[in-house]
C-alpha cells in the first residue's frame, strides 16, 4: 500500500493511508543499514501486518521531492516561517537564519509575523522595511483576531507547507486556526522570561482538505548553518541585482573596496539588518572552518 508519514515518535512512524485510516509502523533494518531514516512527509509504501491493531511496516521510502534538515521534514511544497511580533520578540538574526536554510533547500518561503495586534504600527512598519527588497512574501497576522486567516488559507490551498519557527510565536495556534479539529496543545508563553515553552514536541503532518497539509514543527531558539562561507552570499537573493558594481569575480562582500552590494547597503537599497545579519554568519561559518 502506499501512504504517507504523519508522524514519527519513537522508533515508530504512523502512516495516513491517503483515505482515512493512520498506521502505526516499523521501518524495516534496512534503512538503518543504509543511513536512511524515515522523515514526517516521506511518501512510503507499507504493508499491513494487523488491520485490526492498524499496524504495518513500512517497505520503501519513495523518492523525496526535497528535505529540509531542522526541522526534518520531507515533500515540502513551501515554508512559512513563523516569529512574533511581541511575546516573544522577533530574533532577527534567527529569523535570516531560517531564510538561508529555506534557500539552501530550494524551497520557496513566506514570511509571517503573528500575533500582529500587541504590536505598534511603526514597529510593524520596520519589519516590513527590512524584507520588502528580500522578495520574501511578508504577512502580519493575528491568531486571536483573525487578521489575515482568510488570505493565509488561500495560499495554502493544494499544498504542502511547513510551519518553522521559534518556541511561543504562535504556531499551533494559527493550526487549531486552518484545521480546528485537530485542536494542539498551544502553551503558555512564560510570563518571567518571555519565552516560548516548548509545546510542539514532535514534527507532524495535518491534512486540512484534498492536496493540502500543514506540517506543525518543534520550536528552537538556535539554528547552526552548514556551508562554506563563500556559498553563503548565493543565499540571500537582494544582493543579486548589486553584484556587477562588485570589481572582483566571487567577491564575498566583506572587506572589498569596491563592491555594488556594500553600495546597496550605503544607499539603502539592502536594508542594514540583513547585511549586518549576512556579515556576522559569514564571520561565524569562517570561523567553523578553522575547526
Amino acid at each position: 500500500m502506499r501512504g504517507k508519514i504523519i508522524k514519527g515518535i519513537a522508533g515508530f512512524y504512523y502512516v495516513h493511508d491517503g483515505r482515512e485510516m493512520v498506521y502505526q509502523c516499523r521501518a524495516k533494518g534496512i534503512f538503518r543499514n543504509r543511513k536512511v531514516k524515515p522523515l514526517v512527509g516521506d511518501d512510503v509504501d507499507f504493508s499491513i501486518l494487523h488491520e485490526a491493531d492498524q499496524e504495518g511496516n513500512i517497505n520503501e521510502i519513495l523518492p523525496r521531492k526535497n528535505a529540509l534538515p531542522r526541522p526534518a521534514v520531507a515533500n515540502v511544497d513551501q515554508a512559512l516561517v513563523v516569529f512574533a511580533t511581541q511575546e516573544p520578540k522577533p530574533n532577527i538574526n534567527l529569523l535570516d537564519r531560517f531564510l538561508v536554510m529555506m534557500e539552501q533547500s530550494g524551497v520557496p518561503v513566506m514570511i509571517c509575523f503573528n500575533k500582529a495586534d500587541l504590536c505598534a504600527e511603526e514597529q510593524l512598519s520596520h519589519y516590513r522595511e527590512i524584507y520588502e527588497k528580500t522578495g520574501y512574501p511578508l504577512h502580519l497576522l493575528s491568531a486571536k483576531t483573525g487578521e489575515g486567516m482568510a488570505e493565509l488559507r488561500c495560499l495554502l490551498q493544494g499544498k504542502t507547507t511547513v510551519l518553522a519557527g521559534p518556541s511561543g510565536v504562535g504556531k499551533s495556534s494559527l493550526t487549531n486556526e486552518i484545521q480546528p479539529t485537530v485542536q494542539m496543545e498551544t502553551g503558555m508563553v512564560s510570563e518571567k522570561i518571555k519565552r516560548g515553552k516548548h509545546t510542539t514536541r514532535h514534527s507532524q503532518l495535518i491534512f486540512v482538505k484534498e492536496n493540502t497539509y500543514l506540517m506543525d514543527t518543534p520550536g528552537f531558539s538556535s539554528l547552526y548553518l552548514d556551508m562554506e562561507p563563500e556559498e553563503l552570499k548565493d543565499y540571500f537573493p537582494e544582493f543579486a541585482p548589486f553584484t556587477d558594481g562588485c570589481r572582483f569575480t566571487g567577491c564575498v562582500h566583506m572587506g572589498e573596496r569596491v563592491c555594488g552590494v556594500k553600495e546597496g547597503v550605503s544607499t539603502g537599497e539592502i536594508h542594514p539588518s540583513r547585511y549586518e545579519n549576512y556579515r556576522l554568519l559569514y564571520q561565524e561559518l569562517k570561523e567553523k572552518r578553522r575547526y
